[in-house]
């Protein structure tokens, strides 16, 4: 009789080991190694061949006449939004966030908005179903035609799915969280990478056989990453991350994989008394509360997804009490942030090396775009210099290592929006003269080909302190750099 023996898996990554250990050498976590049942398959000895499959693989010509797959619409805009304009039939989607976020809550908005025209199940292994019923209720929903489920054993549930489809199968099924879910011929508590992925693999292939739409919910580590293992994010189609800075009451909805639909859209939500509102005009709302010419204060228009967005970005710059300056950013990279500060004191002569830096994005937002790097720049700069922006300015623009302004794409598209809401300025990069013919100024546009032009903007009353630089005026150095 073959010796079987013991399995250890990385909690957090899903690596493999043959003996246990205190840290993980894929992904450096500790004491996130414990031992699992051993696998069933036995390597084959010298001289063996494998029984051949009855099952037969029909192979398609890549060229071959398909069916148009409809989308399932749920009519929630910011949802469909980011699953590329609809749920796909056969799709398996994963929702990740921050516990209390929303998650469930959306789902079970989604499930009630659609229930009219699909069937809807609505599995739960963390409440019970009274417990569903009354959230329903507080949202004003009760009275939708979903139908709900407390259980937490995968095959019980794919059972009981197979059996309804002879009367009412479902079309759109949700998993909260699938965390809690395990199958009984693994000998591994739910939540494990095992259980993970194995209940992940019998979902994912039951919708892929019956044409079913299946939502995952799952568990962030402290990281902000979906718990448990990475490889269930290969495993689905789509993975949504659900966003949001503790104590804003506006939700981001981000695809960061979606193979039906673009990646980097996002969905803006705010959440209310009655749930989760969907937010259709994002760019007004972060705007809402912008004073007017604020120092250190820049509006930048982003582009996430296929939807321009505008944004505000706050800078703080103040003298340090410490021996190494700090550099706090909240919804920025910071890594950019450095290499901002680093341009402008090499190429611009700005002495930031002995100030404390603080950077935040306004609204709760995370920009992930190298478009913000001007308008984080004009943002330092007006903190530094202590002379605001025109409030009806927008910025944009990408920042290379020798100080030029690079050109972003979807131009137009980021004017337009500022136009719509009122903005009547820009400062951006330059354009080619092709593209120059294309373009029907809507607003006035101010070409910044590199940063010492964006300083420009601020000659006109800054000054700086001694206790602000190292005893000179950086404007005037930077005009003597220039020359």
């Amino acid at each position: 009789m073959a010796k079987t023996t013991a399995h250890y898996v990385c909690q957090e990554c899903g690596a493999d080991y043959p003996q246990w250990s205190g840290r993980c050498e894929a992904c450096g976590a500790w004491n996130s190694i414990s031992e699992e049942a051993p696998r069933d398959s036995v390597p084959l000895g010298a001289g063996k061949t494998r029984k051949r499959s009855k099952e037969h693989v029909e192979f398609l010509q890549l060229d071959s006449p398909a069916a148009e797959l409809p989308r399932r619409v749920t009519g929630i805009t910011e949802l469909d939004r980011v699953c590329g304009g609809g749920m796909v039939p056969g799709s398996a989607l994963l929702v990740g966030g921050d516990p209390g976020i929303g998650k469930s809550t959306l789902l079970l908005q989604a499930l009630c908005a659609i229930g009219g025209k699909a069937a809807c199940v609505y599995i739960s292994g963390e409440e019970s179903v009274e417990q569903v019923r009354m959230r329903a209720g507080r949202l004003g929903l009760a009275e939708a035609p979903v139908r709900l489920a407390a259980a937490t054993n995968i095959r019980a549930i794919l059972d009981s799915l197979e059996t309804d489809r002879k009367a009412d199968g479902a079309e759109v099924l949700v998993i909260d969280s699938i965390q809690t879910m395990y199958m009984d011929a693994l000998d591994a508590a739910p939540g494990t990478v095992t259980q993970v992925r194995a209940c992940s693999g019998e979902l994912v292939r039951f919708a892929k056989r019956h044409g079913i739409t299946v939502f995952l919910v799952g568990h962030v580590t402290k990281e902000g990453q979906i718990a448990g293992p990475r490889v269930v994010e290969h495993m689905v189609d789509t993975v949504l991350y659900f966003e949001s800075k503790r104590g804003h009451q506006f939700r981001i909805l981000r695809a960061v994989k979606n193979r039906y639909g673009p990646t980097d859209e996002i969905g803006v939500f705010e959440m209310s008394d009655a749930g989760l509102r969907e937010v259709t005009n994002p760019s007004s709302l972060f705007l809402a509360d912008q004073p007017e010419d604020v120092q250190g204060a820049v509006v930048f228009a982003g582009i996430e997804g296929t939807r321009p967005l505008l944004v505000e970005i706050q800078a703080l710059v103040a003298p340090s009490v410490l021996g190494s300056p700090r550099r706090a950013v909240v919804g920025w990279d910071s890594g950019r942030l450095a290499m901002t500060l680093a341009v402008l004191e090499a190429r611009c002569g700005l002495a930031l090396g002995a100030q404390d830096v603080y950077l935040n994005v306004a609204g709760g937002l995370r920009i992930t775009e190298p478009a913000a790097d001007l308008a984080v720049a004009a943002a330092i700069v007006s903190s530094l210099t202590g002379e605001p922006l025109p409030h009806n300015t927008v910025v944009f623009g990408e920042v290379g290592l020798s100080g030029e302004v690079r050109g972003v794409g979807q131009r137009q598209a980021r004017l337009k929006e500022a136009a719509k809401l009122g903005f009547t300025r820009a400062l951006a990069p330059r354009q080619t003269a092709e593209a120059e013919k294309h373009r029907k100024p809507s607003l006035e546009i101010l070409e910044i080909g590199h940063l010492q032009d964006l300083l420009a903007h601020f000659a006109t009353t800054a000054h700086i302190t001694a206790e602000h630089t190292s005893q000179e005026d950086p404007l005037a150095l930077t005009r003597g750099r220039r020359h």
